[in-house]
């Protein structure tokens, strides 16, 4: 009893037995996790620019409203080509020896998951000017504007990345708007956000909970089974905008497209799942292959393209699905 009378004996013991189980139960179980969840072999390093732009990332708190993580639910599809795995984290490391870093897996989404985002949307354009005021490419955006990663200049240099700015938006201000170093950082973190494939050989986990086909709202334009105008908004309306006239300087427009118009699909198709530079000289950023990133069926292209070939006073032949099936195969890269 004397043991518990004493009580220098009874709280040495208590603190090492505190001790003993931190190490046991916390610490050798961490470096047995690190260990066991090393990065993908083909996961590229972030630049020192991504490295920077993540610093950024972090500082205007973009960890709020965007997640960094595709659950195994078929709802999260969009995100992702498969559900997100340990090792896609396993290269986040502690900011330094007193700071750990931000959860980039994140709790909620009121924007929508970037765990791909390099892959849906790679434009150095179209994030520039999402950034400078989001509602100028998605009208009903709720994220906040960041005027403060641009700068007006009424003479840029040479070297200066020059920002297409819809004349609406500027508020009167003079000069051109040019992305400032944190923003070009900023960029270039989010374009290197691409789910890294699986070795081969390791099987892909499944999303649970299929949803089901939705049935088109209105017949028409659309193709039978599904709602090409709902397609049109998820994968084009970003850049195109809801009215198909794209974004002057910025993007192409739809409406009277002489691509959109031809009775000849297979330059459209060919766009869609290859992507298109050849506009570069007219000041627009290339476009990147929707179809192959966003791995869109031939049945979800066809009511896409007849969503297009049908609107904004657009009046072409439609196309079906098994022709372009059969036009997919002839322009594979």
């Amino acid at each position: 009893m004397e043991f518990f009378d004493n009580h220098k004996k009874l709280f040495g013991a208590t603190f090492l037995l505190f001790i003993g189980l931190t190490i046991l139960v916390a610490i050798l179980p961490a470096f047995h996790n690190q260990k066991n969840n090393a990065p993908l072999p083909n996961a590229p390093v972030l630049s020192d620019d991504a490295v920077q732009g993540k610093a950024v990332y972090i500082a205007n708190g973009c960890v709020a409203c965007h997640t960094q993580q595709v659950r195994n639910v078929d709802m999260d599809k969009t995100w992702g080509s498969r559900p997100s795995i340990a090792a896609d984290y396993a290269a986040i490391h502690r900011t330094d020896v007193w700071r750990n870093t931000a959860t980039l897996m994140g709790t909620e989404r009121t924007g929508p998951d970037l765990t791909s985002i390099g892959t849906r949307q790679p434009s150095l354009e179209w994030n520039l000017v999402h950034l400078y005021n989001p509602r100028i490419v998605v009208k009903q955006s709720v994220m906040p504007a960041y005027p403060w990663l641009f700068t007006f200049k009424e003479q840029p240099a040479a070297n200066d990345v020059v920002v297409n700015v819809p004349d609406e938006y500027l508020k009167g201000k003079k000069g051109k708007v040019v992305a400032t170093r944190h923003a070009l950082q900023l960029v270039a973190y989010l374009q290197s956000l691409k789910q890294t494939p699986l070795p081969d050989g390791r099987p892909v986990p499944e999303f649970l909970y299929k949803s089901e086909v939705k049935k088109a709202a209105a017949a028409g334009a659309e193709t039978p089974g599904l709602d090409g105008a709902a397609l049109y908004a998820t994968n084009c309306q970003s850049c195109h905008q809801a009215n198909g006239e794209g974004l002057k300087g910025a993007f192409p427009s739809l409406k009277d497209s002489k691509i959109v118009l031809d009775d000849n699909p297979e330059t459209m198709v060919s766009i869609i799942m290859n992507g298109y530079n050849a506009r570069e000289k007219e000041g627009y950023p290339p476009m990147p292959a929707v179809g192959t990133d966003n791995k869109l069926s031939a049945e979800e292209i066809a009511a896409i393209m007849n969503h297009e070939k049908t609107s904004w006073g657009n009046s072409a032949k439609q196309v079906t699905p098994e022709q372009i099936k059969t036009i997919i195969e002839a322009v594979k890269k």
